[in-house]
């Protein structure tokens, strides 16, 4: 694991693609790991974009959604990620008071949100091969650690030789979660408190479905 800060620097990141570049940096020699970038889309895109060029590496998504109720969507109590991955935090749908009826529901609603942006972002293409390569997972900043488990669990099921978290920011107690997940965690920062991952940002501007597909297009282009 690459060590992070205990408390984020004086300059937060200017943007995702500034974060990403600093990534870079902090990363392990992977050349001759056959790379293959994974961001969770939508906003570990630009993040992965620059980590992918760098590395003169494919770039691709994994899909993943938080579960929560439409009526209280920063509480999440799991994860559900491509492949039918599939991540629930019992000890929160308790203190949610959580039914196991309701939680099927959330399951479904979001499975049909994550089909959706498969289409959209992959349209009839098949997942990148990761066989026998090293998977780098990336995402703009973790809080819970929930949505990237599942991230993480569902590449891990894609066989590939290891797998990478890169994130910029995370929180202390997710980014022990996944260091049980990942070969391997590339974090920059880990605040004690860590209130939202925008707070690291000066700019943490919405990325759009057309950003995705546009540096999607353009790594594939570059590679071809």
């Amino acid at each position: 694991m690459s060590l992070p800060e205990i408390e984020p620097p004086s300059a937060p990141f200017v943007d995702r693609r500034d974060a990403g570049r600093q990534l870079t940096e902090r990363l392990p020699a992977l050349e001759n790991e056959s790379p293959v970038v994974l961001a969770l889309p939508r906003g570990g895109v630009p993040v992965a974009t620059e980590i992918a060029a760098a590395l003169d590496a494919p770039l691709g998504i994994v899909v993943a959604r938080k579960l929560a109720r439409a009526q209280n969507p920063e509480f999440g109590v799991g994860a559900l990620a491509e492949n039918g991955t599939l991540v629930v935090d019992h000890e929160a749908a308790r203190v949610l008071g959580l039914s196991n009826g309701e939680l099927e529901q959330i399951v479904a609603r979001e499975a049909e949100e994550l089909a959706r942006r498969v289409r959209a972002y992959r349209g009839e293409r098949p997942p990148l091969d990761l066989e026998g390569r090293t998977a780098i997972v990336v995402d703009d900043g973790v809080a819970t650690g929930l949505t990237d488990t599942a991230a993480l669990r569902a590449v891990r099921r894609r066989g590939p030789r290891r797998v990478v978290l890169a994130v910029p920011v995370c929180a202390p107690d997710a980014l022990e979660r996944l260091e049980a997940e990942a070969d391997e965690v590339v974090c920059l920062l880990a605040p004690r408190l860590l209130r939202s991952v925008s707070q690291h940002y000066l700019d943490f501007s919405q990325v759009s479905d057309r950003e995705v597909l546009d540096a999607l297009q353009s790594r594939a282009d570059a590679a071809a």
